[in-house]
């Protein structure tokens, strides 16, 4: 037990001490604008993301099926947000977009990109077995305070295929290697629609390290909670590489404009010191 509350002191202690040179990112399935969830669809519930980011105030974090209007909604409120992204149907403007917001003021944009999860990654296309079109989008950013590079992934894996989750995510791993020659600090967010056993991770356990198994202050709560009416489970996650440590792992679960779910996934959120 003592042990335990000097691991959380060091924690805290780091977030503290190093705090030009901590990361903030974040992941947040939004749900899908157009999808009809009674009071609970997106024209009911959009403050609450609103809220939710000037609250949390991530650095940076990664959105999965945010149509183009909710993309624009995240920009515009709180208001301290660019992102990045394109439409999975046509790579523009239709369709979900993985985008990656980053806090304009703090971080800079160097150069970023978009693929699709299929055996032609530079064009819209299915892969394998999958019921959608599937994408990643990666961007190369700059920590303002620190000085310091770091690519930053965000996608979301097919809730059918079990060949197109193992095989896309064997493609991101693989584009992962091949943009980041020089080596640079690594964040992977996004919803792989797999529990933390399921066998396509085992590859990328290899690379990468999961924020939530490696965090000094951590929680295992379930990230999906599908309004309340289905069974929860962890499927969102954070993965990172290079930086010296990460103090603390979070499923944010609290209420926002009265609301017990602002998604029928829990953001989740870590904290990474270069």
């Amino acid at each position: 037990m003592k042990k335990a509350i000097l691991s959380i002191i060091v924690a805290l202690a780091a977030i503290s001490a190093f705090g030009a040179d901590s990361l903030k990112v974040m992941s947040y399935n939004i749900r899908l604008g157009k999808a009809d969830d009674g009071t609970n669809s997106w024209k009911y519930r959009y403050p609450a993301s609103a809220m939710m980011l000037d609250d949390q105030k991530p650095d940076v974090f990664g959105v999965q099926e945010a149509y183009d209007y909710q993309v624009k909604y995240l920009t515009e409120y709180p208001g301290f947000y660019k992102s990045v992204g394109v439409g999975r149907e046509d790579g523009k403007h239709q369709g979900e977009h993985m985008s990656i917001f980053y806090n304009k003021k703090r971080i800079k944009l160097l150069k970023w990109g978009t693929f699709w999860l299929s055996e032609t990654p530079e064009k819209p296309s299915f892969g394998w077995d999958a019921k959608c079109k599937r994408t990643a989008t990666w961007a190369l950013l700059k920590d303002k305070k620190s000085g310091k590079k770091f690519y930053y992934v965000n996608t979301h894996l097919d809730h059918v295929g079990k060949e197109a989750r193992k095989n896309g995510l064997a493609l991101i791993v693989s584009r992962i290697d091949s943009i980041n020659p020089q080596g640079y600090p690594m964040v992977l967010t996004g919803d792989f629609n797999v529990t933390p056993d399921d066998p396509c991770l085992v590859d990328l356990n290899k690379k990468m390290d999961s924020a939530r198994d490696v965090a000094v202050k951590t929680d295992n709560l379930a990230t999906f909670n599908g309004w309340g009416k289905m069974n929860e489970s962890v499927i969102d996650y954070i993965y990172i590489k290079g930086f010296s440590s990460c103090p603390s792992y979070k499923t944010i679960r609290k209420e926002y404009d009265g609301r017990k779910f602002i998604s029928d996934h829990y953001p989740i959120a870590a904290v990474l010191v270069f």
